[in-house]
């Protein structure tokens, strides 16, 4: 048995496999495709679960009333219809996996995790890698905006609220207290977008950062927290960050941590992403970020189903050499 879950990978990347293009640039992103080819987002999800992922997010991170109202004419009302039937898919797949294992296999049940996106996904100008919009938009805002989508999701049937690529400090202080305070019993974890090795997007510390939200969790005895960490960052970066919050600390003490990077590669606007060939494979990463408190673990851009496959067999053979040393 392993004390890691392993996550599924980007799901715009491996939704491109299924409709044939490049989904980068448009303003709804993966989303879109909720609307317009549902079944290729089930497909998605379906690749992931084979793969071996122990957790699969919705097609919901660039998914927002604003942002279906402007680019699909949808009403407010059907906008949060589209959210719910979007989680449905991935309950569908979920289903239809578990269904397919043979009768006498006992499968633990993947969980549902619905992907929740920050404020400056929306605004569709790149803000959710710098979080500029902290000095301008207040913490009410923040929770105002998310509720609607937070609420849909559960509605909908999620196990979990997965708060990812948040930029900046001040959205995830919204994001935790607006949680521990009206979702008690609702499990989340809080990833950040990081600029480098030791500074969220925004310019934050991440070490001072993870150490005060964990503390405000505590403070509240509030369960519902189950990690923090990183997302949609180079790997290389990945390892610092997590050593400098955990790495003085005692193992009973350690912050759980979550990190699904992308696949190494450098993404410009005007050459789209490039450095495959340079990229190290995400596995060879996983055994140190095990040892530094990761304890979920998968991919974001440019990482197929293939990548969680190889993830996943890292995981089982750490959690195999970690016994026999025992």
């Amino acid at each position: 048995m392993t004390n890691v879950t392993v996550l599924d990978g980007g799901f715009a990347t491996q939704l491109s496999v299924h409709v044939g293009k490049s989904i980068d640039g448009d303003p709804l992103w993966s989303a879109r495709f909720n609307a317009t080819d549902p079944n290729a987002v089930f497909r998605t999800h379906l690749d992931f679960l084979e793969a071996g992922a122990e957790a699969i997010m919705t097609n919901t991170y660039q998914a927002s009333i604003e942002g279906y109202v402007e680019h699909l004419h949808l009403t407010e009302d059907t906008s949060l219809n589209l959210i719910k039937s979007t989680v449905r898919v991935a309950q569908m797949a979920r289903n239809h996996f578990l269904a397919k294992g043979p009768t006498n296999e006992q499968r633990s049940v993947p969980l549902l995790v619905a992907s929740i996106g920050p404020y400056g996904a929306h605004l569709h100008d790149g803000s959710e890698y710098t979080g500029r919009y902290a000095a301008d938009v207040c913490a009410d805002t923040i929770q105002k905006w998310h509720r609607p989508r937070i609420d849909a999701c559960l509605e909908a049937g999620v196990d979990v609220l997965g708060i990812e690529t948040i930029p900046c400090k001040m959205e995830a202080e919204a994001l935790l207290d607006m949680l521990c305070d009206e979702y008690p019993t609702v499990r989340f974890w809080i990833s950040f977008q990081c600029k480098d090795n030791q500074h969220l997007a925004n310019g934050e510390l991440f070490a001072d950062t993870v150490n005060s939200l964990w503390a405000k969790a505590r403070s509240r005895r509030a369960k519902n927290l189950l990690a923090l960490g990183v997302n949609c960052v180079h790997p290389q970066i990945v390892t610092p960050l997590f050593r400098s919050v955990n790495e003085k600390k005692l193992p009973a003490v350690r912050i759980p941590l979550i990190v699904y990077p992308n696949s190494g590669e450098v993404y410009t606007v005007e050459d789209g992403w490039q450095g495959r060939e340079d990229c190290v494979p995400l596995e060879h990463y996983v055994p140190q970020w095990i040892d530094l408190g990761a304890r979920f673990i998968g991919g974001c851009c440019r990482t197929y189903a293939r990548d969680i496959q190889r993830i996943k067999q890292t995981v089982i053979n750490h959690a195999s050499n970690s016994n026999h040393c025992q």
